[in-house]
């Protein structure tokens, strides 16, 4: 069952979108050699092959690395959640290409987002982009969400093509989505650890991961994890952006 929510439920959504956003900031601005991901606070934060759910303890930082950091809020009953993926001093060129190219697939992505359209448009948005800019591995298994009262809820959004696109929901005017790519400088295969949680690429290669929550609003797309609802993001496609 999708979730289909009203212009108030939105704007609450917004209020708990914009304590991630600022939250994330926040901690961006934490990042530097020397700093344990337990300072970072309750997030999840993953580094370099740490794809996600990575969880923040004694690990210390070092310049050079990357590190993903999930985080969601609650306000109201109502949820937002969001990504972004940070280096730490000055990062390997490649590393730089890799954050640029899984940051833009995430806007590809929320730019298919359109009533009427399928839920297996985004992923096909998002891998049509990734691989024109180079052999990127695709992370599957992990992916966006439908999002609102809870945290986690249907449809599940794809980073990738699928058989059978044309049998997943349709999107409308009242949904929310979490979009979510995750790509490698490797393959797209993984594995968990011992810990039973954190997700890392099979191959030891570094991972990245940006995240946005977007309302699907009669006045247009309402990206409410973003300080400016999205306009910059979206700009380029001529998306319209609720107001």
């Amino acid at each position: 069952m999708i979730q289909l929510k009203n212009e108030e439920q939105f704007a609450l959504m917004r209020e708990a979108g914009l304590i991630v956003q600022r939250t994330l900031e926040t901690l961006r601005g934490e990042v530097a050699d020397g700093i344990s991901t337990a300072r970072l606070g309750v997030i999840c934060a993953s580094v370099n092959q740490e794809i996600v759910h990575g969880i923040p303890g004694g690990r210390v930082l070092r310049d050079g690395d990357v590190v993903s950091i999930d985080c969601g809020a609650i306000y109201q009953g109502w949820h937002g959640d969001s990504a972004i993926t940070v280096g730490c001093g000055t990062i390997d060129p490649a590393h730089e290409d890799l954050l640029r190219v899984t940051e833009q697939s995430m806007w590809h992505g929320i730019a298919a987002i359109k009533d009427g359209r399928r839920v297996s448009d985004i992923g096909e948005a998002i891998q049509g982009y990734v691989r024109s800019q180079g052999p990127f591995g695709i992370v599957e298994g992990y992916g966006g969400h439908g999002i609102g009262t809870e945290m986690h809820m249907d449809p599940f959004v794809h980073n990738h093509r699928t058989t059978g696109g044309l049998r997943s929901p349709k999107m409308r005017v009242g949904m929310a989505l979490a979009i979510e790519p995750m790509l490698t400088l490797g393959t797209k295969f993984t594995m968990e650890t011992d810990d039973g949680w954190t997700v890392v690429s099979r191959d030891g290669s570094p991972a990245a991961h940006f995240e946005h929550t977007v309302c699907l609003t009669e006045r247009g797309l309402w990206v409410t994890t973003a300080a400016d609802g999205g306009k910059a993001g979206l700009e380029p496609f001529g998306v319209a952006v609720h107001p």
